[in-house]
C-alpha cells in the first residue's frame, strides 16, 4: 500500500471538503443514498459470499451475525444515513465567543480533524456509517476493514463513489478510501502514517484494539472491547432483571455492548437464579461461581451450567456465554465492575433510588444504566443516526461517537492593532 500517495489524495478531499457548506454536504450524502439504494442487490450478493466464507472458515454464528446483511439491517443503513443528513452540520458552530479587556474578540469554533482513518473487524454497515460521519463533519476517510468484509465493503464504497460522483461539484470522491489489502502490514503502515492521518478509531475485540493502542504512532480515539456487566440489587424487581439480562446477553452477543458478567445480590439470588435460567431457556452456556453453581444445578441442563474459573470474570466472550457471581452489596458490585471492566457499559436493576443514583456515580464507565439493558449503548439509539463506535476513553470523545466527535476547535482571533 502507498500511504504517501493515498493520504495526500485524501488530504486535498479534505480540504476541498472543508469548503463546503451543509446544503452541499447533504446533497452529496443524498445521492450516496440513492445509489447505495440502487446497488442493493449486488451488495447483499458480496455480503452472501463473504458470510458464506466466513461459515466455513469455521467463524462463531454470534459473529457471523455481526458480519451479515439482510433487508433489516440494509434498511438501517440508509436510515442511519437519512438521519445523518437531517442533522445540524457542526461545523462552524461557535462554541464560546468573548472579548478581551484588550478589545481583541476571540471566538471558538468546530473544525473537522481532517484526515481519519478507521480500522475495523466484521460489520460492513461500519463502512456507510463512518464514512456518512466523517463526510457530514468535513473529514476525509480511510477505511481499513477486515478480509471477512472485503467483498461487501468494495460494492458499498464502489456505491458511495458512484453516489460522490453522481452529487456533481458537490460530491468530494477523494474524501474515501478503501484498503482492499489483507496484507496485516497495511495497519503497521496506517499506525506509524505521522503527518498524513490525524487520527485513527480501532473497532473490532480486544486483540485488535490492544494492537492499535499500543504500536500506533498517530493519535487514537480507543473504542470499543466491552466487558460490560449487569448488577442485580437486594431491592429489585427480579422479572425485571431477568428480562433485561435475556436481552443484553442474548439478543446480539457479539456486540460489544452485549453482557458478558451478571452479579447478583446474595440476598436475592435464590430468587433471581432461576428466574434467569428461564429466561435464557438453555440459549447461554453460564459459567457460575460456587454458590451460584449450587442454586442453578437444579433448573440448568449440565452441559449449559459450568463452574466459574477466575479468568471468567473480566474476558470479553462475545458468544452465548456469562460469567455469574454473587456479590454481598452493591459497593461490592462498583468494586468488582470497576476491577474488571472496560469503561463501556454497565448496569445496575434496582428500585431503590439511592442505590441507583451511587451505581452512576461511583461506576467508571461511559454508559451507565439503572434498569434497561446495555444493548442500548449505540449511536443510532442515542439519535445519532450511526456512530463510529464506542469511546472507552476519558479524553476528546466518550461513548457513542456521532458527529462532533471528528471535531476539534480552533481559536479565531480579530483584532485593530494589539501588540504585546
Amino acid at each position: 500500500m502507498d500511504i504517501k500517495s493515498i493520504c495526500t489524495e485524501l488530504r486535498k478531499g479534505a480540504e476541498i471538503l472543508a469548503l463546503h457548506n451543509e446544503a452541499k454536504k447533504n446533497h452529496a450524502l443524498r445521492c450516496v443514498s440513492e445509489s447505495i439504494k440502487q446497488h442493493k442487490k449486488e451488495i447483499l450478493e458480496a455480503n452472501a459470499s463473504d458470510v458464506d466464507k466466513a461459515r466455513k472458515a469455521g467463524t462463531s454464528e454470534a459473529l457471523v451475525e455481526r458480519l451479515a446483511l439482510n433487508d433489516k439491517k440494509f434498511d438501517s443503513i440508509i436510515n442511519g444515513l437519512e438521519i445523518i443528513i437531517q442533522q445540524t452540520d457542526p461545523i462552524g458552530e461557535e462554541i464560546a465567543g468573548w472579548k478581551t479587556p484588550g478589545g481583541m474578540e476571540i471566538k471558538q469554533t468546530r473544525v473537522p480533524l481532517g484526515v481519519v482513518a478507521i480500522i475495523y473487524e466484521s460489520r460492513p454497515n461500519v463502512t456507510v456509517d463512518a464514512f456518512s460521519l466523517a463526510y457530514k463533519s468535513g473529514n476525509a476517510i480511510l477505511l481499513r476493514g477486515s478480509s471477512s468484509a472485503l467483498d461487501s465493503n468494495r460494492v458499498l464504497v464502489a456505491a458511495i463513489k458512484e453516489g460522490l460522483e453522481n452529487a456533481k461539484g458537490d460530491g468530494v470522491p477523494q474524501a474515501i478510501h478503501l484498503c482492499e489489502s489483507t496484507d496485516h502490514s497495511d495497519v503497521d503502515e496506517i499506525l506509524n502514517a505521522v503527518g498524513l492521518i490525524d487520527v485513527v478509531l480501532p473497532r473490532g475485540g480486544a486483540k485488535l484494539i490492544n494492537r492499535v493502542v499500543e504500536n500506533a504512532r498517530i493519535p487514537v480515539i480507543q473504542t470499543g472491547a466491552g466487558v460490560c456487566h449487569l448488577y442485580v440489587d437486594s431491592d429489585a424487581d427480579l422479572e425485571m432483571a431477568a428480562r433485561i439480562s435475556e436481552n443484553a446477553k442474548i439478543q446480539r452477543p457479539g456486540a460489544c455492548n452485549a453482557v458478558e458478567t451478571i452479579l447478583v445480590n446474595k440476598k436475592v439470588a435464590a430468587d433471581f437464579l432461576p428466574l434467569m435460567a428461564k429466561a435464557f431457556d438453555g440459549r447461554v452456556e453460564v459459567r457460575a461461581s460456587d454458590d451460584c453453581y449450587e442454586i442453578l444445578k437444579s433448573c440448568m441442563a449440565g452441559e449449559k451450567l459450568k463452574k466459574a474459573v477466575p479468568e471468567d470474570f473480566g474476558f470479553e466472550f462475545l458468544d452465548f456465554i456469562v460469567a455469574v457471581k454473587t456479590v454481598g452489596s452493591v459497593d461490592e458490585a462498583i468494586t468488582h465492575i470497576n476491577t474488571y471492566n472496560t469503561k463501556h457499559s454497565e448496569c445496575i436493576v434496582t428500585n431503590n433510588r439511592s442505590s441507583a443514583r451511587t451505581f452512576q456515580s461511583r461506576v467508571d464507565a461511559a454508559c451507565v444504566y439503572v434498569n434497561a439493558s446495555t444493548r442500548f449503548t449505540d449511536g443510532g439509539e442515542f439519535g445519532f443516526g450511526a456512530e463510529l463506535g464506542i469511546s472507552t476513553q476519558k479524553l476528546h470523545a466518550r461513548g457513542p461517537m456521532g458527529i462532533k466527535a471528528l471535531t476539534t476547535t480552533k481559536f479565531l482571533i480579530d483584532g485593530d492593532g494589539q501588540i504585546r
